[in-house]
């Protein structure tokens, strides 16, 4: 029995197999490590740029009283002193990394670099990108300005004309499982045995969100990121992105 069996009308060749729908028109978009629209991202509430080695004070100041938990899954850290943190960024920053962008995250309301996050498996010819890489402090945390950080990203890929962003993470991190949902990404299955981090075995959990989904998932984002979604004070939201994608999804489906 075929699990993944499509049950829309397939397009035949003239052998009478089924082919994938035409794309037509599509060109590979730009590299985002070079696309003038990537190196500097400016939203209502954080702004991220290139993450740089002069960024590294500010993100041991940042995460200085972070839990240790917070790097569980990840494949590097927890970090002490300021040359770690200058490790880290030259990690992320690679040469021989071509395939990855790596920024820092800056809320307007901070003079401080709170967060990092990257762009990763940049394929340009196939129109795939993922977004990974995700660090946030305890001060970034749970933010409008980290949840725009993420909408940026999301945006930015496909207006430079890729076709699907993609989220993955541990299968055992229930949290980034839970903010990959909440940010509109569908799941698509666990590739078991993935890597091994730390020493430990990681099956990792596939997402993705393609341009079509994007076009009923960006309104979702406008609406939660107005100013009108919050009270005067600005820390409680009137409507939860999680809702708004969910509904989203669901009207995509009855439709």
């Amino acid at each position: 029995m075929n699990d993944h069996a499509n049950t829309a009308q397939p397009h035949l060749n003239e052998f009478g197999q089924p082919i994938g729908t035409p794309v037509e028109g599509w060109q590979a978009p730009a590299p985002v490590q070079t696309a003038a629209l990537t190196q500097q991202l400016d939203g209502q509430y954080c702004r991220m740029e290139k993450l740089e080695a002069e960024h590294a004070p500010q993100l041991q100041a940042a995460f200085h009283q972070a839990s240790p938990s917070l790097w569980t899954y990840l494949p590097y850290g927890p970090f002490d002193a300021e040359h770690d943190y200058q490790n880290w960024i030259n990690l992320l920053n690679n040469k021989e990394r071509k395939h990855s962008f790596a920024y820092c995250i800056k809320p307007l309301d901070s003079d401080h670099v709170l967060g990092v996050c990257a762009y990763l498996n940049i394929k340009p010819d196939a129109g795939s990108i993922e977004i990974g890489h995700l660090c946030f402090s305890p001060l970034l945390q749970q933010t409008t300005a980290a949840t725009e950080a993420i909408f940026m990203m999301i945006d930015a890929a496909f207006m430079l004309g890729y076709r699907r962003v993609e989220w993955k993470c541990n299968d055992l991190n229930i949290p980034s499982i839970a903010a990959a949902g909440r940010f509109g990404f569908r799941f698509e299955g666990v590739f078991r045995q993935a890597m091994v981090v730390k020493g430990r075995n990681r099956d990792t959990a596939w997402f993705a969100m393609t341009d079509a989904d994007w076009q009923l998932i960006r309104p979702c984002y406008e609406a939660w990121l107005s100013p009108d979604n919050f009270t005067k004070k600005g820390k409680k939201q009137k409507q939860r992105l999680s809702e708004l994608t969910k509904s989203a999804h669901e009207s995509r489906k009855s439709g």
